[in-house]
C-alpha cells in the first residue's frame, strides 16, 4: 500500500507516474502516425490521382463524423471499463482501422475506413485524460497533459518524413501494414504495464455521472462549443499542409517530407511550455483556476491571430511554414492546458465522459469545416488561384480560434470543482467501497 503513495511523494510511484504518462504520450503517437499517413500519401503520386479536393474534404469529414459520434460514448465506456482496459481497446480498434486502409482503393473505401480509424482514435484523449487524473495532482496536471499531448505534434513530425521514405522505397499498401505493427506493439506493452495506483481506485471506480447530467452543466455545454471552434484549426494545419505545400509552392512529396516538419516540431514546444508556464505561475501564487484561463487566453490568441496574418506575410514556402507551426503552437500550448480542465472540475470517474462529450464539438467543426475547406479549394482554385483561394481559409480559421477563445473565457464559468457532481458520487461512495 505506502509504495503505491506515489503522489504522496515515494521515490517508485514517482518514477512509475512518468512511465505511464510516457505510454499515454507514445499512444497519442501513434494515433496521428496512423491519422495523418493517409494525408501525405494522397498529396502527391498515385493516390493524388485518385482523390480530388472535394472527394478529399469529404474523406476528412467521414473522419471526423466518426470521430464527433464515438466521443459521445467513448469518455463513457473508458469511465465504465476503467482506463486499462478501455486504453487498450482504443488501440486495438483504430490500429485495425489503420490497417485496412492497405486494401481501399477508392474514395468511398478510404471514406469507410478513416470513418472506422476517427470511431477507435477519438477514445485517446478521454483515456489519456483518465490515466493522468488517476496518476498527477492538480498543480502538475497541465504539465503531464503537455507531455502526452506533445505526442500530436512530435506524430506530425515524425509522419512526412517515414511516410515519404515508407511510400517511395514500399508503396502506400505496405506503408499501412508497417504502421499497424507498431500498433500492436503497443497494445501488448501497455496491457502488461498499467496499473491504477491505489490512492485513485476508489474514485476511479466511483459512481459513474450519466452523460445526460453532465451535459445541462454550464462548463460541459461551453467547453463543447468552443471546441467545435477552436480544434478545426489544428485539423486544417494536419490535414491540408501536405495538399498546401503542392498546390500553392509546387513541392513534391519528398520535399515534404524534409521540411513540412517544421510547423510540428514548433508546435511540440507549444505543449511543453504551454503546459509548464501554468505550473510556473501557479507555483508564484496565481490560483490553478485563474492559470488555466491565462495560458488559454495567450496560447489562443497566437493561434487566431498568426492564421489571421497568413496572408499577408507569407512570401516563401518557409515563411508559410512558419505561419503553420505559430498557429499549432498556440494550439497545443491552449490544449495542455484544456486537457486539464475535466479533472479540475468533475469527479475522477466522469473525466474521461467530460472530455468525450466535449469532443463532440471537436468532430462536428472537424467534419463540418473539413468539407467546407474542400469546397472552397474546389470552388475558388480555379478561378482565384490555390494561393488565393488557402488564404481564404487561413483567414476563416483564424477568425474560428478567436470565437471559440472568446467562448471559453467568457461563457464557460470558472474552473473550480462542481459540487453538484461531487455530491453526486459522494452520496453513492459507501456502497462501492463494499461493492
Amino acid at each position: 500500500m505506502e509504495k503505491q503513495m506515489g503522489l504522496l511523494g515515494d521515490v517508485e510511484p514517482l518514477k512509475m507516474r512518468w512511465v505511464m504518462v510516457s505510454l499515454a504520450f507514445l499512444a497519442t503517437v501513434l494515433n496521428y502516425v496512423h491519422r495523418l499517413s493517409f494525408n501525405y500519401l494522397s498529396a502527391d503520386g498515385d493516390l493524388r490521382k485518385l482523390i480530388p479536393d472535394d472527394a478529399f474534404g469529404y474523406i476528412g469529414t467521414a473522419f471526423f463524423v466518426a470521430y464527433m459520434i464515438s466521443n459521445a460514448f467513448s469518455g463513457f465506456v473508458i469511465d465504465k471499463l476503467g482506463t486499462r482496459v478501455g486504453y487498450a481497446l482504443c488501440m486495438a480498434f483504430w490500429t485495425s482501422a489503420g490497417l485496412v486502409h492497405a486494401f481501399a482503393v477508392t474514395p468511398l473505401q478510404f471514406g469507410i475506413c478513416r470513418f472506422f480509424l476517427g470511431i477507435g482514435e477519438a477514445g485517446n484523449w478521454p483515456a489519456a485524460i483518465k490515466l493522468t487524473g488517476e496518476w498527477f495532482p492538480a498543480n502538475e496536471r497541465s504539465t503531464a497533459s503537455g507531455i502526452f499531448n506533445s505526442g500530436s505534434a512530435l506524430g506530425a513530425v515524425i509522419v512526412p518524413p517515414m511516410v515519404a521514405y515508407l511510400g517511395v522505397e514500399y508503396g502506400w499498401q505496405a506503408t499501412f501494414v508497417i504502421l499497424a505493427v507498431f500498433g500492436y506493439l503497443w497494445l501488448a506493452i501497455f496491457w502488461f504495464t498499467y496499473y491504477t495506483p491505489e490512492q485513485s481506485v476508489k474514485e476511479a471506480k466511483a459512481r459513474i455521472i450519466p452523460p445526460m447530467k453532465l451535459l445541462k452543466t454550464r462548463f460541459v455545454i461551453m467547453f463543447t462549443l468552443s471546441k467545435t471552434f477552436m480544434d478545426p484549426v489544428w485539423y486544417f494545419v494536419t490535414f491540408w499542409i501536405g495538399r498546401y505545400l503542392v498546390d500553392v509552392h509546387h513541392w513534391n512529396l519528398k520535399q515534404i517530407g524534409w521540411y513540412a516538419t517544421i510547423p510540428f516540431i514548433i508546435a511540440d514546444v507549444g505543449n511543453l511550455v504551454g503546459g509548464y508556464f501554468t505550473q510556473y505561475i501557479i507555483k508564484r501564487g496565481v490560483p490553478i483556476p485563474k492559470a488555466r484561463k491565462i495560458a488559454v487566453a495567450i496560447a489562443g490568441s497566437i493561434m487566431g491571430v498568426s492564421l489571421l496574418l497568413g496572408p499577408f506575410v507569407i512570401t516563401t514556402p518557409l515563411s508559410a511554414l512558419l505561419i503553420f507551426g505559430m498557429a499549432g503552437f498556440g494550439y497545443t500550448a491552449y490544449t495542455a492546458n484544456s486537457l486539464a480542465f475535466p479533472a479540475d472540475i468533475v469527479p475522477k470517474s466522469a473525466a474521461a465522459s467530460v472530455w468525450g462529450l466535449a469532443c463532440v464539438g471537436t468532430g462536428l467543426g472537424g467534419a463540418l469545416f473539413q468539407s467546407l475547406s474542400g469546397l472552397v479549394l474546389k470552388n475558388y482554385s480555379g478561378t482565384l488561384g490555390y494561393a488565393a483561394a488557402y488564404n481564404m481559409l487561413f483567414l476563416g480559421f483564424g477568425v474560428f480560434a478567436l470565437i471559440g477563445l472568446l467562448i471559453m473565457l467568457l461563457f464557460m464559468g470558472p474552473l473550480v470543482k462542481n459540487k453538484e457532481l461531487y455530491e453526486y458520487v459522494e452520496a453513492d461512495m459507501t456502497p462501492v467501497q463494499h461493492a
